[in-house]
């Protein structure tokens, strides 16, 4: 018994140690970005200061209207791609879909620097003048697989018997994918589409490399400071509060759609 208190305290103690290294820093700059202070070791009083200077900072304001242009936009078209590639490749032959999602993994296992170059020069080797459509279609190449890996294992559970009875009952195949198959996966497209929307808005070095002068997103925006400015804790408490949004609904749309598909079947 004492053996088994003492391991249990050990693991109990080192995931408390590796929760405080990972988030202690995240608690220290949210809560600084509320000090009335330009101190970040004393905290002086609680102040909206540094989030109402967000609001008369220009160039932060333009930076935050891109970055969310940019997380909207490509989460949509890689969303479309995605799913209309995930549908596709539940209906190929083994073969030709094990090749294609070993190629689908790369963007993921690949660093971010190795993708950043690489796009960077294709788009110089074509000549496209780098700005917000280059920016876009970046994020779309990267965000696009993440959507893939979260769609195909939901369309492994399908039975794919139902389909095929809607379309013997009269179905058009359009119609048996819109009435059948995209309701049972829309859990795993919402899914994966938030992902993409979080990936997009993380981002630094593909965008960096891929914007173009004049053209910044929060993150870049934040590496280019000449100085160390206050309302960079103000800002990045709400990049981590929109995240932290974000994958809470990733983990809570699955288990809400499965207790409701439950409910139903009782």
């Amino acid at each position: 018994m004492e053996k088994k208190r003492f391991s249990r305290f050990l693991s109990g103690g080192y995931l408390a140690l590796v929760l405080v290294f990972v988030y202690l820093p995240i608690i220290y700059m949210v809560i600084f970005s509320f000090n009335d202070s330009k101190s970040m070791l004393n905290f002086t009083g609680f102040s909206l200061r540094w989030y109402e200077s967000i609001s008369k900072d220009r160039f932060m304001l333009e930076s935050i209207s891109n970055t969310f242009i940019v997380a909207i936009i490509s989460t949509a078209v890689s969303t479309v791609l995605g799913t209309v590639t995930a549908i596709g490749l539940s209906k190929s032959r083994r073969l030709v879909r094990e090749v294609v999602l070993e190629i689908n993994n790369l963007p993921i296992m690949n660093p971010d620097i190795v993708t950043a170059i690489g796009l960077m020069l294709l788009f110089t080797s074509i000549k496209i003048t780098t700005g917000m459509p280059t920016l876009i279609l970046a994020h779309v190449s990267f965000c696009t697989p993440f959507v893939i890996l979260s769609i195909m294992p939901k369309l492994r559970q399908l039975d794919d018997n139902v389909a095929e009875a809607a379309m013997d009952l009269g179905a058009t195949p359009f119609q048996a994918l819109v009435k059948i198959i995209l309701p049972q996966i829309y859990p795993a497209i919402l899914s994966g589409a938030l992902i993409a929307f979080s990936m997009s808005l993380d981002d630094f070095v593909v965008s960096y490399f891929t914007k173009g002068e004049g053209l910044n997103t929060i993150s870049t925006y934040v590496y280019t400071m000449k100085r160390y400015n206050y309302t960079v804790n103000a800002l990045s408490t709400i990049i981590v509060a929109v995240v932290a949004v974000v994958l809470i609904l990733v983990n809570l749309i699955p288990r809400l759609t499965e207790k409701k598909a439950n409910k139903e079947e009782e």
